[in-house]
């Protein structure tokens, strides 16, 4: 004899569009923001693409922090995130400064001491010659412009940079600066 056995259906609440949408677009916050990497990224918006109950868009966010209404963080982790950008900036600042003063000096020209353009590069004929493998022959040029130095990079192979920014084309430089030609570091001095 047989005998079957009956289980009650209880239904299983389904996962509204909205509902994924939300912790999908949480899950892309995350990456955006460094909280999580590509590859757990993309693992867990596979999870959340084929996920049938809300528990289990849960699990896939709950690491991601709180989240306000419409999805915005709550006061606190925003002034706690606020507070550890400032941090990050300050340290930052100090070890840039920390770095420019370890750097050698590049003296600026006096004003009126320079009629035109000082080129920089391992030409022989450069106004100042900077014999290194990661400089271009014909690197760079700094002039007087306006009362303003301006510093243009010729379209040098490793770059001309300027506070840790790559110049494309020319930018304004003052002592203090930090300039790069390739991989030589140079602070700029007026004296």
């Amino acid at each position: 004899m047989t005998s079957s056995f009956e289980f009650p259906a209880y239904p299983v609440p389904r996962v509204s569009d909205a509902e994924r949408e939300r912790a999908l677009g949480r899950l892309r916050d995350g990456a955006a923001d460094g909280r999580l990497s590509h590859d757990t990224f993309v693992r867990r918006m596979e999870l959340a693409l084929v996920a049938r109950r809300s528990e289990d868009l849960a699990v896939l966010t709950a690491d991601l922090g709180a989240r306000g209404p419409g999805g915005l963080e709550s006061p606190l982790t925003q002034r706690l995130f606020g507070w550890v950008g400032k941090v990050s900036a300050v340290s930052a600042g100090v070890r840039r400064a920390w770095a420019a003063e370890k750097l050698p000096k590049l003296l600026l020209p006096p004003h009126g001491a320079l009629g035109h353009a000082l080129t920089i590069g391992r030409d022989p004929g450069s106004g100042l010659r900077l014999v290194h493998e990661t400089v271009s022959r014909h690197h760079a040029e700094l002039s007087l412009r306006g009362g303003l130095w301006v510093l243009r990079d010729l379209g040098s192979t490793n770059g001309t940079t300027v506070n840790g920014q790559r110049v494309t084309g020319a930018a304004v430089v003052r002592a203090g600066d930090q300039v790069g030609f390739g991989t030589m570091q140079y602070r700029l001095s007026a004296n």
